[in-house]
């Protein structure tokens, strides 16, 4: 269906509303506190405070994976709005702040905390990073997981030309209905819906979901890595996995690490390398930010495999520094490689 009225924004993301906590370590203290190495972890609250207790000196970054795509998009020059739930608290305060000074418009209101025992706080990421720059994540969703149907600006997701989705928030219940509604309005509005897979467990936990979704022509950008490739397929060999998806999403995207990143859009293949950087430091955010880049050029219209050259450009960027949002002028970084 074409779309009803020209986009009044670039697009629009529904995802985890959280703070990263981020914080330098050795090797050993991540088997001492039983950590899952270079993964991601859901936590409780009570397993949050013990971790933050245990970390070395940490800095607080807003983060959440379509959040930090968002991000990239915003200094990319894209007009971008963000749905996510934060408690009523200081760190709420915090993303909500973040999410306006980059540009991106972010109004669901914020979850009341009269009663602080029953109600969850701003969920938050405790990031452990070892020297070799692998990150170690141990996710609190915190109120992010209750955000209802009922919070979503239906007409702001029909005015944006792509519905970009994150897969941490399809495991909590009250999201994913949020999130299945929020396709209901993008599709009848004639808009795109992208959507990124976040980590195995997810697919893991909710493959069949995701398998429909693609099996019915539901999601028309695919972002997934290596890892989440077979883990959706059941196919161990790339290649494999890839030609296993390549007909049944118009768009999709296999991001590989130090290996590149290749796309195959209705029949056509694109592969690029990664860009080279001097020192990996913080591999936070490398995914979101390779998103954001290719998406920056999909909007544009321009080919696949200068899409996929801004997604690289932007993935080498953020993980030379600590934190998982651009630091640098991005499009005078993308001028100056392409």
């Amino acid at each position: 269906m074409p779309a009803n009225n020209p986009p009044r924004y670039d697009v629009i993301a529904i995802g985890n509303a959280v703070v990263d906590v981020i914080a330098s370590c050795e090797e050993e203290l991540i088997e001492e506190l039983q950590l899952n190495r270079g993964g991601m972890t859901l936590i409780d609250e009570a397993r949050a405070d013990e971790l933050y207790e245990a970390m070395p000196p940490a800095r607080e970054i807003s983060g959440g994976s379509a959040a930090n795509t968002l991000a990239g998009l915003a200094t990319l020059g894209l007009q971008c709005a963000f749905i996510g739930q934060v408690a009523d608290d200081q760190l709420g305060k915090v993303f909500r702040h973040d999410m306006r000074a980059t540009g991106i418009d972010f109004d669901t209101p914020a979850r009341p905390t009269s009663d602080k025992d029953s109600e969850p706080a701003t969920g938050r990421v405790l990031i452990f990073v070892t020297p070799d720059g692998e990150r170690t994540m141990n996710t609190f969703l915190g109120a992010g997981q209750f955000l209802p149907a009922a919070a979503l600006d239906e007409e702001l997701i029909a005015s944006a030309a792509i519905l970009y989705l994150e897969g941490y928030l399809w495991d909590p219940e009250e999201p994913r209905r949020a999130m299945r509604r929020a396709i209901e309005v993008a599709r009848d509005a004639g808009r795109k819906i992208a959507f990124t897979a976040s980590e195995s467990f997810v697919i893991e936990r909710h493959g069949d979901d995701f398998r429909s979704m693609i099996e019915e022509g539901v999601i028309d950008i695919l972002f997934v890595n290596e890892t989440e490739l077979a883990t959706l397929t059941g196919e161990d060999d790339f290649e494999t996995g890839l030609a296993a998806l390549a007909g049944k999403v118009p768009v999709l995207v296999a991001t590989r690490s130090e290996k590149g990143a290749v796309a195959i859009a209705h029949g056509e293949r694109a592969e690029v390398a990664a860009v080279p950087v001097t020192k990996v430091v913080d591999t936070t955010g490398a995914g979101d930010q390779f998103a954001a880049g290719f998406l920056s050029g999909h909007v544009k219209g321009e080919p696949l495999e200068r899409c996929l050259q801004r997604g690289a450009i932007c993935a080498s960027e953020v993980i030379s520094h600590y934190g998982p949002r651009p630091e640098a002028d991005m499009q005078a970084l993308i001028a100056e490689h392409l």
